[in-house]
């Protein structure tokens, strides 16, 4: 914009100069034709010099006649100064005695403008100039036209160049960040280009060794303190079945299993192994009917409850493992507290637009103020600490984090007609 506004500002000033170079040269011309004019008249033989005057070539503004009365008129205001001393009327004053005018007379109309000179001959009659200055033309010149073409097409190229060497950097850094988003061993930023640039990619790929380092600490933590649980787990599982009393025995045995099983589950959610899987392509369509198929086969109770909707085929980019783990999650979730997975696949609607996936269940639905509550790490809706019924509180939680790795996202919605449906997006 600033750019344009400069290129405007010069046109305009360009257009000015032009149009005070035209009224200049106009009335040099009117000037020279005015005076040559007279003198024609006043050295002319009386009997010819309306024929004389009636042959002069005059140009376009000035028309001159010979007439027994001024055309000027005393009660219109004179001729400006700027305007006489534009049109040299001075100089019909100004010559040798015999030359000079009787007399005088200037006057101009306003609306028109139109200029009026009288001059009055030795015999009595007036010559009577009327002056009106042709409207300017600034932009009637074909070089001009070819300058400003040239001009606007060399500025709208420099526009765009710059806006996109200045933009180049901001998109950059946009896509390194995304990279980040969805692969936390993503590639660093080349540190590359002007300083300020450099210094931003260099500060963008500190925080991403920072966070790269975060998650690894985090991991081997959580490893360590998965492998120095089970060794606990193990000798109390030996013990528990060096008792005598049946029942307490089960009953512990139950417990270390859910113990086992709860940590499996944080060591899984913690660790996200999903990161070092390779994107391949993935048949969308044929992943979640396997997925189905497999809970039929878990749930043989709920097999009727349990449909596929969508294409045949839909190939996205994806992993292959970590996708399966998060489908299977939701459609265990939705089994398990719904009763029934109906799971619906939407191809793109257009171009960049994501992949849609909509699994329904037929249960009683989550409270508004907990749809996405229910997304934090051991965050269970049902109130007992039974596993069988209640879960970890993970499996939703995994599944957002595959599918947010991805580049998509998932998110919970209540059912006009009654139950839930889960709303999974996929970069397609």
């Amino acid at each position: 914009m600033a750019l344009t506004a400069v290129q405007a500002a010069g046109l305009t000033i360009h257009a000015l100069d032009r149009v005070d170079l035209q009224r200049f040269s106009q009335a040099r011309e009117i000037s020279a034709r005015a005076i040559s004019a007279w003198r024609t008249v006043i050295l002319a033989p009386a009997e010819r010099r309306g024929q004389m005057l009636a042959e002069l070539e005059l140009p376009a503004g000035l028309t001159a006649t010979l007439d027994d009365l001024p055309m000027a008129r005393l009660d219109q205001p004179p001729v400006p100064p700027p305007i006489a001393r534009m049109l040299r009327l001075d100089l019909l004053g100004g010559g040798p005695p015999r030359f000079r005018p009787r007399e005088i007379i200037t006057s101009w109309e306003q609306r028109a403008p139109v200029f009026r000179a009288s001059l009055r001959l030795p015999t009595g009659e007036w010559l009577n100039l009327r002056i009106e200055l042709p409207p300017p033309r600034p932009w009637h010149s074909e070089t001009f036209l070819i300058a400003f073409l040239a001009m606007t097409l060399a500025a709208c190229l420099l526009i765009l160049w710059a806006v996109r060497r200045l933009t180049r950097p901001v998109r950059t850094l946009a896509e390194a960040a995304e990279r980040l988003g969805r692969d936390v061993n993503a590639p660093p930023m080349p540190e590359t280009g002007p300083s300020e640039v450099a210094t931003a990619a260099r500060a963008f790929n500190t925080m991403a060794e920072r966070i790269r380092r975060f998650v690894g600490d985090r991991t081997q933590m959580l490893a360590a303190i998965g492998h120095d649980l089970r060794t606990p787990i193990t000798r109390l599982r030996l013990r528990a079945e060096f008792m005598d009393d049946d029942e307490q025995r089960r009953k512990m045995l139950a417990d270390l299993e859910e113990m086992e099983a709860m940590v499996a589950a944080t060591l899984a959610f913690a660790r996200d192994d999903a990161a070092a899987e390779p994107t391949v392509p993935l048949d969308l369509a044929a992943l979640c009917r396997t997925v189905l198929d497999e809970a039929a086969d878990a749930r043989p109770d709920l097999a009727a409850a349990i449909g596929y909707q969508g294409p045949e085929h839909l190939v996205v980019p994806a992993r292959p493992v970590a996708l399966k783990r998060a489908l299977a999650n939701l459609v265990g979730n939705a089994l398990a507290y719904g009763g029934a997975a109906r799971l619906a696949l939407s191809p793109p609607e257009a171009a960049g637009r994501p992949v849609r996936l909509a699994i329904e269940d037929a249960g009683p639905g989550i409270p508004p103020e907990e749809l996405e509550a229910v997304f934090q790490p051991f965050r269970r809706l049902e109130a007992s600490r039974n596993r069988e019924t209640g879960g970890t509180g993970l499996g939703l939680p995994i599944a957002r984090n595959i599918l947010r790795a991805h580049g998509g996202d998932v998110v919970l919605q209540n059912r006009a007609g009654g139950g839930l449906v889960a709303l999974a997006t996929l970069p397609a």
